[in-house]
């Protein structure tokens, strides 16, 4: 068995752990940012974000960000200031990275912003807002989890343009999912916060669904006809229609039933199957009916 902490492998490796911090740290600054406002936690949480990232240090453009973010408070820099700087500084490791990969990066950019919204322990309406401006900038991410998750689940909590206490839990039990919080006591009110409450999957808003040789399978009661017919038209428009859900499954149709399409505990197995497969990197696209059915 590999071991991935072994210095050898992390020497080899050191590229492209290096990129995946800065792209956190991009969203990580994003996050802080979002609402305008700079608290001391937040700045406690990029000080304990340098300090796990000490490591890199020696590699360009590391000793920069370090001493910025540990001379701030000494030196008297305004914290709004510093962020702007180190926002500018990853911005400008960016475009002279050859490693960059589009998708990958993005996707840790958004973990890095869950992060930054989070390290104050509070989530504002702001913040909500412009992470639903973000995500709606991004859709090149919609068959990518959680991208397509937290999309789904930001549009219709923003729908009303209203978002009461029980959506701003369940929003912060979803992205707290991605966060390691460096400051103890932050992580611990949000998980007083958000205890009880059960997150499960989230259909892929407009998803693009192709079906020429592609592997479909259906969980859940379907309220526009029965499985054999969906699997019957399926085949039709070259799909292949399967009963159990593995590494090769393309999509998993979600029965309506009557139920928000984000809420699933009635569904039990197969969705806790694909929501496994998707952590673990499988490109699996969950799917409601109603998707389905219009695109035949």
């Amino acid at each position: 068995m590999t071991n991935f902490d072994s210095p050898d492998l992390q020497i080899v490796t050191t590229k492209s752990r290096a990129d995946k911090a800065i792209n956190s740290l991009k969203g990580l600054l994003l996050g802080i940012i979002s609402d305008d406002i700079i608290d001391a936690k937040e700045m406690e949480e990029l000080r304990l974000w340098a300090k796990d990232h000490y490591d890199l240090v020696n590699r360009n453009p590391f000793r920069e960000f370090m001493l910025l973010i540990e001379n701030t408070a000494s030196n008297g820099i305004p914290a709004k200031e510093a962020v702007e700087d180190l926002y500018w500084l990853c911005q400008k490791y960016e475009h002279d990275n050859i490693y960059y990969n589009g998708i990958t990066s993005d996707l840790q950019l958004l973990q890095g912003i869950f992060h930054g919204i989070l390290a104050d322990g509070i989530l504002n309406d702001d913040e909500i807002f412009k992470l639903h401006e973000w995500l709606s900038d991004n859709e090149h991410l919609n068959s990518y989890y959680p991208y397509d998750e937290i999309r789904s689940l930001v549009l219709s909590i923003v729908a009303d343009k209203i978002i009461d206490e029980e959506e701003r839990a369940v929003l912060t039990a979803f992205i707290k999912q991605f966060v390691a919080l460096k400051n103890s006591d932050t992580a611990a009110q949000i998980e007083r916060d958000t205890e009880g409450i059960n997150i499960s999957g989230i259909c892929a808003v407009d998803p693009e669904i192709i079906f020429e040789n592609k592997t479909f399978c259906i969980t859940g009661i379907l309220s526009r006809g029965n499985r054999s017919e969906l699997q019957r038209a399926i085949q039709d428009k070259g799909g292949i229609p399967v009963n159990t859900i593995s590494k090769k499954t393309d999509y998993l149709i979600i029965g309506d039933t009557h139920n928000a399409c984000w809420s699933y505990s009635c569904y039990g197995r197969k969705v806790e199957k694909a929501l496994d497969l998707r952590k673990s990197g499988h490109t699996i696209v969950m799917v409601h009916e109603f998707d389905v059915f219009d695109a035949i």
